[in-house]
């Protein structure tokens, strides 16, 4: 069986232990877990956002980084690859842990869900738990993490807490604005998860979309890092399903009725609110379905470069 902790984790040794090099800061803590500043005391970099958009998917995912353009424009893109879609994006990469332990938040991504199993229906639905002695996560956070929260991860893990490992960044760094980009296959994995279709059925999938500058507000980052994908994120999925076309009219972001302004602005007017978003405006802007069983190709969706644009403060 493919442990997602398992390869997280040669990834990991490789950025602990040449630390420097990828201009992050290594920490082992008294009962033994181990960090990786990835943005918060440090600059971090590109290498570094590869390193840990390859762990927040398990290892099961390959990413690049190449300059692209938007417009008349030069911006950076990453494009992630992954021959496990279900297991990667919904297993894996997904934002679906929330660590909240005394005074310290995260939200928690990575193969160390894998082990604790959260939240458990998605686990259930693409039948997929590792078994693994190790704990790889990646939290989303302004902070590092404290011993009490190494081991609070350890607990729900069921691991040793020297056995537990964390990369960290916040959205406002460079590794911020590369992993969120790096979700781009895994909006359109989760939307179709969210739409009742069978994830497992995907073979394979690959994405690009526009790494985001770098904003000194959390927040704001948040709104431009996201953006990156609503309104410019290109997918291709490969799958055996020839039901996909019931799926289509609803899979890209601008089938949401918040859809045309940044996302920052939308989080704005809804006093910053989450439960106030239509969540289906988390969809990347275009997908490409080739479906195998049948040979048809779909596609739909636009990319928006002026909203992107003016997200990145551009315009």
């Amino acid at each position: 069986m493919l442990s997602v902790n398992e390869l997280a984790l040669d990834i990991f040794e490789e950025l602990f232990e040449y630390a420097e090099e990828f201009d992050a800061v290594p920490h082992e803590l008294d009962n033994g877990a181990r960090i990786v500043d990835c943005g918060v005391s440090t600059p971090g970099g590109y290498l570094t956002g590869r390193r840990f958009t390859e762990i927040c998917m398990g290892g099961l995912g390959e990413v690049d980084i190449s300059m692209g353009r938007i417009k008349e424009f030069p911006i950076p893109f990453i494009e992630v690859s992954t021959d496990f879609p279900s297991i990667a994006c919904l297993g894996a990469q997904k934002a679906g842990w929330t660590i909240n332990v005394n005074k310290y938040f995260a939200m928690g991504s990575g193969p160390a869900r894998a082990l604790s199993l959260k939240p458990k229906h998605t686990y259930e639905v693409i039948e997929y738990e590792d078994e693994f002695d190790y704990a790889v996560i990646c939290l989303e956070s302004d902070h590092l993490p404290n011993a009490a929260v190494m081991e609070k991860i350890a607990e729900e893990c069921n691991v040793d807490v020297a056995n537990t490992c964390a990369v960290v960044a916040p959205t406002a760094s460079i590794v911020g604005s590369v992993q969120v980009a790096g979700r781009c296959v895994e909006t359109a994995v989760y939307k179709l998860n969210e739409l009742g279709f069978d994830t497992k059925k995907i073979t394979a999938g690959i994405g690009h979309a526009p790494i985001a500058p770098v904003k000194k507000d959390g927040t704001k980052a948040m709104g431009s890092t996201n953006d990156a994908t609503i309104y410019h994120g290109s997918i291709m999925l490969t799958m055996n399903a020839p039901e996909i076309k019931d799926y289509l009219d609803k899979i890209p972001s601008n089938t949401s009725k918040g859809y045309g302004k940044p996302f920052y602005d939308i989080f704005k007017e809804a006093n910053f609110d989450f439960y106030q978003i239509d969540t289906s405006l988390f969809s990347p802007a275009e997908v490409v379905i080739n479906e195998l069983s049948e040979g048809k190709v779909y596609h739909v969706g636009a990319v928006n470069p002026e909203v992107t644009l003016k997200s990145f403060g551009f315009i």
